[in-house]
């Protein structure tokens, strides 16, 4: 009895503490992450990817709460930032308490936020590059590096033939040109590979 009463109380802490330390996802979390990135892409293997790109950069676990110096907090797996709480609580017609409750604790839905957030900037008319930066920062220059960052972990998940099968509602040249041209710009990508 006094063990489960201690497991209990150590479980608690650990959702309960601040999230301002990295904590690593366990591999059961992981798992379970895995299932939701599959479900939020809903058969479309581009967006799978795309998805876990933005998850890999992220590195966000369930229960996370990262304070960042704007004040605000990015919550959960795919680190949604608090600025869109209010957005998604309009649109889902929920108060922002559940929503940020849900971002921090329910995989599947931070993973349809992610999603939703970045297929918002897709339908817009964003290209997909951009709309990849955007969900990260407005600010160009971080946009850059992430979009780096991004295209760094899709290729050490996916390998290179992540861009060359990527198809976005038409925009599949896009995306190959926008991948060389980072290769282009970036040392660590092989030269002879086309």
């Amino acid at each position: 009895m006094r063990f489960r009463w201690a497991a209990a109380c150590l479980i608690a802490m650990l959702y309960a503490a601040p999230s301002s330390a990295i904590r690593p996802s366990t591999i059961a979390e992981e798992r379970v992450i895995s299932w939701c990135i599959h479900r939020a892409a809903a058969g479309r293997p581009w967006l799978e990817k795309t998805l876990w790109g933005l998850r890999d950069q992220e590195g966000g676990w369930i229960g996370a709460a990262i304070r960042n110096r704007n004040g605000s907090y990015d919550l959960g797996p795919f680190q949604i930032n608090s600025w869109w709480v209010s957005k998604i609580a309009a649109r889902l017609r929920h108060d922002e308490k559940s929503v940020t409750y849900w971002l921090r604790y329910d995989p599947c839905f931070n993973a349809d936020a992610a999603r939703w957030i970045f297929l918002t900037m897709i339908r817009a008319g964003t290209p997909y590059w951009h709309a990849v930066g955007r969900y990260h920062s407005p600010t160009k220059w971080r946009q850059k590096r992430y979009i780096s960052s991004v295209a760094l972990h899709l290729t050490r998940r996916f390998g290179y033939e992540a861009f060359s099968r990527m198809t976005v509602t038409g925009s599949e040249t896009l995306v190959r040109n926008s991948y060389r041209r980072s290769r282009r710009a970036s040392s660590t990508y092989p030269r002879d590979h086309q």
